[in-house]
């Protein structure tokens, strides 16, 4: 099936993508842009009310108590719990952990589905309590301890991640700066630390689109696929360079394709060729290729004997 996939990607349009990584998303830096996206990340929506209220319901929710001081103190406070890793692992991380150790896979639910699925998994029910509590019980149900054998790992640059789909590429349905969501498809493995999980979400952007055109000009798409999300939730940029065209054409020809009509589309592109003029993109959810780290990343990952 993943053969299949590649093959897909490689022989059935010129899809070029942009060889430099764009920053990651700016820190919202205002009590609302913080609260929507805490929110979003908790619930699944964002929530409506006074502000106020919606950041007792956050600190009743992740901790049992309010916080004192300020409304951008407080969420500052809460912003740095959910998301930071530092000193410490963020309370995502080792969701993120505890949900790998039982799954195998993390999940892009809100966790508050996130927790109470593992909790039917392991107890087959609900439990009450704070997230935090409820994560801690999870962590010492299945990795037999509370504290999470999570460690600093250094990712060198270039490191390869394989994803997948989770949007469509359809050039007839999107336009320029549209969004392109994937997944990391495989566990990645640095020094034996798991640094990114199957599952954690990443990102793209159209940067250039042209339609298929009369006179069998076909469709042409550049994506920058410029940030995946670590197993401790950080962002990091990454590209499709060298090593990720490399991987995908040695693939490609493992499952056969011909390399007659296959080529490198310049420094900026992934191998493509044996194309039919005139025809659209259409690549479905779910099909596979590379992508690599841009620089060199000191992630948070989950000690595993996996190999590497």
């Amino acid at each position: 099936m993943f053969l299949r996939k590649i093959a897909c990607v490689l022989l059935s349009a010129v899809f070029l993508v942009a060889t430099m990584g764009m920053a990651a998303a700016a820190t919202p830096n205002t009590v609302q842009a913080k609260l929507s996206l805490l929110e979003k990340d908790t619930y699944g929506v964002e929530q409506t009310g006074a502000l106020l209220d919606r950041i007792n319901k956050l600190e009743k929710d992740y901790n049992g108590s309010h916080r004192t001081g300020s409304m951008m103190a407080r969420v500052d406070a809460l912003y740095d719990e959910v998301y930071t890793n530092s000193p410490q692992p963020s309370v995502l991380a080792d969701l993120n952990a505890v949900e790998w150790n039982i799954d195998h896979e993390v999940s892009m639910n809100s966790v508050d589905k996130r927790v109470a699925a593992m909790e039917m998994k392991i107890a087959g029910q609900t439990s009450e309590g704070t997230y935090r509590h409820r994560i801690a019980a999870l962590s010492a149900a299945s990795f037999g301890s509370e504290s999470l054998p999570m460690e600093r790992a250094t990712v060198p640059a270039n490191t390869l991640i394989k994803c997948s789909l989770v949007t469509p590429v359809n050039t007839k349905n999107l336009k320029v700066g549209d969004q392109i969501e994937f997944r990391v498809a495989q566990d990645v493995v640095v020094n034996g630390a798991l640094v990114f999980a199957k599952g954690e979400p990443g990102y793209g952007v159209v940067k250039k689109l042209k339609q298929a055109r009369n006179f069998g000009r076909n469709a042409e798409i550049e994506i920058d696929f410029n940030k995946a999300k670590s197993i401790d939730g950080t962002e990091v940029e990454t590209f499709v360079g060298e090593e990720s065209k490399a991987e995908m054409k040695h693939l490609a020809m493992a499952a056969g394709a011909s390399l007659a009509g296959i080529a490198l589309l310049g420094p900026v592109g992934i191998v493509a060729g044996a194309f039919v003029h005139g025809k659209d993109i259409d690549l479905p959810a779910g099909t596979e290729f590379y992508i690599q780290t841009k620089s060199d990343n000191t992630l948070y990952g989950v000690t595993t004997t996996l190999a590497q």
